[in-house]
């Protein structure tokens, strides 16, 4: 069953008119459903089951796309379901969406925190996630113990993981130590499964806390935990420009 909204909502989502000049059509007896003429104003439809008709003419919802920014918890999975039953990216969002299909672009590790977007847009993923558009994704990462000069030069040179693959050169810098961790800044514009952790295990060190905070021009600032919010216009328009 499909999203129901109210007459003259499905009206202005469809483009033709504001909802008050919808209201002011299903009044003037311009407007039919399921070819039966309607006046009343609190009358629902169904998106994609019910026929509108306004003047004559089909009425059809434009398709809108979406683009969100979650800050996503530890313990969440970047899928739309999960055969073991373990929370999804999507159960944080779909409360607020309804039956709208979104979709992670790319993933975060089930134990890394931070910034995923999320579309129905695939053109918009595509240009995200594509090697070839080499989008710039930035962590901090909490690394057990020291971090030695000659580590972050090696991660900033390339370091080798999964069998013989050599990683692009990261920007990679010491931002913080206490209670003995170590806290890195990296940015890389690769993918790989699980990249960040494995490059830092290349030079010796294991992380034991991974964020990310920023993916392009896109920065999750101070979104809080789990909550999630729409990308702006710019932000939307530097990715799609990619």
């Amino acid at each position: 069953m499909g999203e129901t909204v109210r007459l003259q909502k499905f009206i202005a989502m469809s483009g033709i008119a504001s909802r008050r000049a919808a209201e002011t059509m299903i009044g003037e007896g311009r407007v039919a459903v399921n070819g039966k003429k309607v006046t009343e104003q609190g009358i629902k439809v169904e998106i994609g089951a019910d026929n509108v008709v306004v003047d004559g003419e089909p009425v059809k919802i434009k398709n809108k796309n979406y683009y969100i920014m979650l800050n996503k918890p530890i313990g969440y999975v970047s899928t739309v379901s999960d055969q073991f039953d373990r929370p999804t990216v999507v159960d944080l969002v779909k409360k607020d969406l309804g039956n709208v299909r979104i979709f992670p672009v790319g993933r975060l590790d089930y134990d890394t925190e931070g910034l995923l977007l999320l579309t129905n847009d695939g053109d918009f993923t595509y240009k995200v996630t594509h090697p070839k558009f080499h989008m710039d994704k930035t962590y901090i990462a909490v690394v057990k113990g020291g971090m030695t000069v000659s580590g972050i030069n090696k991660l900033r040179n390339g370091v080798y993981i999964d069998d013989g693959f050599k990683t692009s050169p990261a920007q990679a810098e010491i931002i913080d130590a206490y209670d003995g961790h170590t806290y890195v800044k990296i940015t890389i514009h690769e993918g790989k499964n699980r990249q960040v952790r494995k490059m830092f295990e290349a030079v010796g060190n294991t992380v034991v806390g991974l964020q990310r905070i920023k993916i392009g021009n896109v920065e999750l600032g101070n979104l809080p935990l789990g909550r999630w919010r729409h990308l702006t216009s710019h932000e939307i328009g530097y990715m799609q420009g990619k």
